[in-house]
């Protein structure tokens, strides 16, 4: 396979400062190398350009910084895009999680059908009148399916970007109650960790595999490292206690591999200033190799 890894260094998206510098964590972790290993051709662009915080007004605060996300995402959009179109497989690192829209929106340029598996303990479907921060990080899947500010709705020039039936959510255990009715009224599909708890990983995301791939659709795979328990992932922008193990993270991605569907993925909220001895970045390798096709045996 030819992977594009494209970084985007994002620290837009929410209040804790450090994941911009998850990219260059990641790289430094090995990526490459263990790619090249498993036999794919790597080409790496280095980062997009995003701007800091502290250069650029925060603007609306239900809305922080939402003049330089659209900025940002639109870039990354047609470089995922070109990517696609030039037989490449991006690769995305970030940043925090509002990076997908960007990614997302140039995949689904390129691939209308594209289903969603998206893991992470927050199940980001805010909106700006649902919020309880004004961090964008926390609306962006629901903007890819058509909803909150316009803007963020319609980055690119149309809408939705995703099918609400083809997301599915994996991990979920800190949801704000707005969220909670905007996913039941949508109807989107939460696999939580309380239902991970009760049929296992294999189970559910069987069944993702399924939803977000229907009739044959491609998938987009969008991993947030801190779906992962804190014990195993550190270094990540919103730790939540109680999160998939080292082994269901790995099983996870593994399956994904298996079903030979994902033509893009995500790798987000890596947070080096709160990381131990970079063990969460290396993570984020680990599991990157076992979604691109690395098995025990």
């Amino acid at each position: 396979m030819h992977i594009r890894i494209i970084g985007a260094p994002m620290d837009l998206g929410a209040d804790r400062r450090g994941v911009d510098i998850g990219p260059s964590a990641i790289r430094y972790a090995g990526l490459s190398d263990h790619l090249k290993r498993l036999g794919h051709t790597i080409h790496d662009i280095g980062n997009l350009p995003v701007p800091q915080p502290e250069s650029r007004p925060i603007g609306n605060l239900r809305l922080k910084y939402l003049d330089s996300i659209i900025q940002s995402s639109s870039e990354l959009a047609d470089e995922v895009y070109q990517a696609l179109q030039e037989n490449e497989f991006p690769l995305i690192l970030g940043g925090d999680h509002s990076i997908a829209l960007g990614s997302i929106s140039g995949v689904a340029k390129a691939h209308p059908n594209v289903g969603i598996i998206w893991v992470d303990a927050h199940t980001d479907f805010n909106t700006e009148e649902t919020t309880p921060s004004g961090n964008i990080h926390g609306m962006i899947l629901a903007a890819l399916a058509g909803l909150g500010d316009p803007q963020l709705v319609n980055l690119g020039g149309w809408s939705p970007k995703i099918n609400k039936q083809q997301i599915v959510i994996i991990g979920a255990r800190d949801i704000d109650p707005g969220e909670q009715a905007l996913l039941r009224e949508h109807h989107i599909h939460v696999f939580t960790m309380s239902a991970i708890d009760q049929h296992g990983i294999p189970s559910l995301m069987k069944q993702a595999i399924e939803i977000a791939g229907i009739d044959g659709a491609p998938i987009h795979l969008s991993l947030d490292l801190d779906s992962l328990d804190p014990r195993d992932a550190p270094g990540v922008g919103t730790p939540v206690r109680g999160g998939l193990s080292y082994r269901e993270a790995h099983l996870a991605m593994e399956l994904v591999a298996a079903s030979q569907r994902m033509i893009s993925m995500d790798v987000v909220e890596v947070n080096s200033i709160l990381d131990r001895e970079n063990a969460t970045a290396q993570l984020a390798v680990e599991l990157t190799l076992s979604a691109l096709g690395k098995t025990i045996l």
